[in-house]
C-alpha cells in the first residue's frame, strides 16, 4: 500500500475499489460515520409547478398543442403545463400495486417523502476499524507499521473533527452535547472511555500525524497537476464499448 499512501492516503481511510481496472480490488473504509433517527414519524411533501400556460392566449396555446402533437412530446416535458408534485414516479409495472390513492386517501407508499419527526432523537456513530487497518500491508513489516500509523493518524483526525452537519437542503443538524463519547472497543471485554475532542487530545493527534507522515514525504509526487490525455481517454471509451458489446452478446 506504500505507493497509494504516498499519492492518495485518504483512498484507504475512506475506502476504495477498482471499478475500471479489472482487478476487482476492494479496500474497506477505516472511518465509517452513520446518522440514525430513532422512533420516526415520516412527513410528506407536496409542490406545485405553475407554467406560463395560463398567461398565453388561445392561439398561442393551440400552436403549442399542435407542435407538441407533431413532435410527439408532452407539453409538461417542456415546462408548458402545470404539474403538481405529490406522488413519486414509479415504473408502469409498479403502478399496479402502488397506486396513488388507496381506500380514498393518498397512498403513503407513493407519496414524496418530505422529512421526518425524530421522536427518539438523532444519533451519529463514528467507527474507526482497526481490524481493517491491520490488514493493510507495505513491502515489509517496517513499512507496514509506518503505513498503519500514518493512516491511523488521518483516521483519528478525520473522525474527531467537528464538521458542519449540513447534509442537504432542509437537513441542518447540530451537536447536542459539548463533548462526544469515544470508546476503545476490544475484541472481548468491556469498552474503555477515551478523550479525543479536548484541545490537548487534538494537539497530540496533530503531533502524532506529523511524526507519522515524515516517512512518506520523501516519496510524495513533486508534480500534482497532470495534462489530460485525450488519446488515452478515447482508447478507454473504445475499450468500454467493446466490453459492452461482448456483454450484450
Amino acid at each position: 500500500a506504500g505507493p497509494l499512501v504516498r499519492l492518495a492516503p485518504t483512498s484507504l481511510v475512506f475506502g476504495v475499489w477498482d471499478s475500471r481496472g479489472g482487478t476487482a480490488e476492494k479496500r474497506p473504509r477505516l472511518v465509517r460515520s452513520v446518522i440514525r433517527a430513532l422512533d420516526v414519524e415520516p412527513l410528506y411533501a407536496a409542490a406545485q409547478f405553475n407554467s406560463v400556460w395560463k398567461s398565453l392566449d388561445s392561439q398561442q396555446q393551440d400552436e403549442l398543442k399542435n407542435e407538441a402533437t407533431a413532435k410527439k412530446v408532452k407539453l409538461s416535458e417542456k415546462g408548458f403545463a402545470d404539474a403538481p408534485a405529490t406522488f413519486r414516479k414509479v415504473s408502469k409495472s409498479a403502478q399496479k400495486y402502488m397506486q396513488e390513492f388507496r381506500d380514498g386517501a393518498p397512498n403513503p407508499e407513493r407519496r414524496v417523502l418530505g422529512g421526518i419527526v425524530a421522536k427518539g432523537g438523532i444519533e451519529r456513530d463514528i467507527t474507526i476499524n482497526l481490524v481493517a487497518l491491520r490488514n493493510i500491508l507495505g513491502k515489509n513489516d517496517d513499512e507496514s507499521q509506518k503505513i498503519r500509523r500514518y493512516l491511523l493518524a488521518l483516521a483519528l483526525i478525520s473522525a474527531s473533527t467537528d464538521m458542519e452537519l449540513f447534509l442537504r437542503e432542509g437537513c441542518h443538524l447540530r451537536y447536542a452535547d459539548e463533548h462526544d463519547v469515544w470508546s476503545v472497543v476490544p475484541r472481548r471485554g468491556s469498552a474503555d472511555l477515551v478523550s479525543l475532542n479536548s484541545q490537548e487530545s487534538q494537539q497530540e493527534l496533530i503531533k502524532y500525524a506529523e511524526a507519522s507522515v515524515s516517512h512518506f514525504k520523501e516519496g510524495w509526487p513533486k508534480e500534482l497537476s497532470h495534462k489530460f490525455d485525450i488519446k488515452a481517454a478515447k482508447n478507454l471509451l473504445a475499450k468500454k464499448e467493446e466490453d459492452d458489446d461482448s456483454a450484450s452478446e
